[in-house]
């Protein structure tokens, strides 16, 4: 039952993360929709880690070149997350309130995302593997 307390509070912190980004982008003092595109980079950054525990052996306890370009390719995907709406709020693109709620809904995404990895991510009888 553990499980699926686990997975309501982070379906609950991805409502409330995607709830920052649509707050950032449809209040009517703000109004603009270019935040949206960070949707691309919820959605890609797990696939690399993803991809490499699928190719990788984790016999080996020694760290490996693919896992770790996973990671690096990961942290390039959320680090640019990060810097996207400061970049539309230096170019005055978008307001720096807006700026501020989706660097809010930043967090809250990621560390849902990197909460699903540790919640799910071990070998036992309840794993992400079987979705």
């Amino acid at each position: 039952m553990a499980g699926i307390k686990a997975l309501i509070s982070l379906s609950f912190g991805g409502a409330i993360g995607l709830m920052f980004l649509m707050l950032g982008c449809a209040l009517p003092v703000y109004d603009k929709y270019w935040p949206l595109f960070l949707l691309f980079f919820y959605i890609l950054s797990p696939i690399p880690y993803c991809i490499s525990r699928r190719v990788v052996d984790d016999t080996d306890s020694a760290s490996n070149a693919c896992k770790e370009l996973a990671i690096f390719l990961t942290t390039g995907i959320v680090i640019s997350a990060f810097g996207l709406p400061i970049i539309f709020a230096r170019a005055e693109v978008i307001a720096w309130g807006a700026c501020a709620l989706v660097l809010t809904g930043n967090i809250v995404i990621f560390g849902t995302i990197l909460g699903f990895f540790m919640v799910f991510g071990s070998n036992d009888d309840f794993s992400w593997q079987q979705w």
